[in-house]
């Protein structure tokens, strides 16, 4: 996604807590003959200080799992509230963070079939992605396209598969409608771009930074600055609204994505990145960001025909237990890959020991596509440093003046 959330987000995604620390436990401590492996590990909630690599003890396949020799991990925004403890009933750390990846099969559960050791696979984890190896039930793993690399699985699933679900599931996208998609240089907001062309007559106008807009132009058919009038500039094209607005970013949005909104159009949240200003949780900038969401009025809707959702691929699969609808969409997703009409956007690829340095960049909104921790690349030198007081500022956020409390927003999700 989230939210690619994000891009990301791409996406608020809230996690289920499902046996995410059972093992965290640092290899220091165990036995000299166990088989360890290069993970992430996340200590506490708080900032980037609070990330590192370290060595600890493979994980055990349970019954109806694969376990995957890991090559790629996408990092998505939700990746960062998660980092700070700004999501529902976060899972007790120290933990292994990550939620999507790509490898080889290492080994199978018995009686568990589909997969063959030696199969080329990408796959959602509910935590824990971010590791040389992960093992993961059988019904969250995927086998990649002879063409499709490694990098690209590992930008492709999270992304593709949410944008596809909330333009087709939730919001049933047509000929001739119009897509509204904030964030629209990470790496959802190319998904839903190249989904949309995929759609004769569909008009998607896109937002976002403009140091962004040479680079992505050509995937959209208007293009807004973010800290701009947009809701005007799309009223002048467009008068009676838009079919479908995709949000990711919320606070003030909110209320601007339901006016514009045609009658019988869908607002889609599919995320909360405008909660995520300063490095670390700000309670202030939570209530803040509450203020500025125009409270949803029922009757509101009825009277003006417009519907409102809320979208959380992770939720669908971890909770929900949807695992066979998101098998059926990403059938049809890799379907469009192989026929070429969709293809991930790759921003830049990181070693495990740079995750800190990839996170800021995620944070800071600088990416165009997906971000990749790449298992098997080599730290680039003076990279992966342990500074972490490093400024912040979002693509998402209005020019900073002053301190990051005077700029702050947050999400009416609670």
């Amino acid at each position: 996604m989230a939210k690619e959330g994000a891009d990301m987000m791409e996406e608020t995604e809230f996690m289920i807590d499902k046996n995410v620390g059972k093992e965290t436990e640092n290899v220091e401590s165990s036995g000299g003959d166990a088989k360890e492996m290069r993970a992430v590990i996340l200590a506490g909630f708080g900032g980037l200080n609070k990330l590192r690599v370290t060595k600890k003890p493979m994980p055990e396949l349970q019954g109806g799992e694969v376990k995957i020799r890991v090559k790629a991990c996408g990092l998505n925004f939700l990746d960062l509230m998660v980092r700070q403890g700004n999501i529902d009933n976060p899972p007790k750390p120290p933990l292994v963070p990550g939620f999507e990846c790509s490898g080889i099969v290492e080994s199978v559960a018995e009686n568990t079939t589909g997969f063959e050791i030696g199969d080329r696979v990408m796959a959602f984890v509910n935590y824990n992605a971010w590791a040389e190896v992960v093992c993961t039930p059988v019904d969250f793993v995927y086998k990649m396209p002879d063409e499709m690399t490694f990098v690209e699985a590992a930008a492709f699933s999270l992304n593709f598969v949410a944008a596809y679900m909330m333009l087709f599931e939730v919001a049933n996208l047509r000929e001739g409608m119009s897509v509204l998609v904030h964030s629209a240089g990470g790496g959802v907001g190319q998904a839903v771009a190249q989904l949309c062309s995929t759609v004769p007559n569909v008009t998607v106008f896109g937002i976002a930074s403009c140091f962004k807009h040479a680079a992505i132009r050509d995937s959209v058919t208007h293009l807004f600055d973010r800290n701009a009038d947009y809701m005007q500039e799309i009223k002048k094209i467009s008068p009676d609204g838009v079919d479908i607005v995709l949000d990711c970013l919320c606070g003030e949005n909110t209320g601007k994505g339901l006016t514009l909104l045609k009658p019988l159009g869908t607002y889609i949240l599919y995320g909360a990145s405008n909660m995520v200003t300063g490095e670390t949780k700000s309670f202030f900038s939570f209530a803040k960001s509450w203020w500025q969401v125009e409270k949803v009025n029922p009757i509101k809707l009825y009277e003006e025909n417009k519907v409102i959702a809320g979208f959380s691929l992770l939720n669908l699969l971890f909770k929900h237990g949807k695992c066979s609808l998101v098998k059926s969409v990403m059938d049809k997703l890799l379907c469009l890959y192989d026929q070429k009409k969709v293809k991930p956007v790759v921003d830049s690829l990181w070693a495990l020991e740079e995750v800190k340095e990839a996170m800021q960049r995620i944070h800071d909104r600088g990416n165009i596509g997906k971000l990749i921790l790449d298992v098997e690349k080599t730290p680039t030198p003076l990279m992966a440093s342990d500074s972490t007081e490093t400024s912040e500022a979002g693509e998402e956020e209005e020019e900073p003046e002053g301190d990051n409390d005077s700029k702050e927003r947050m999400p009416f999700i609670h």
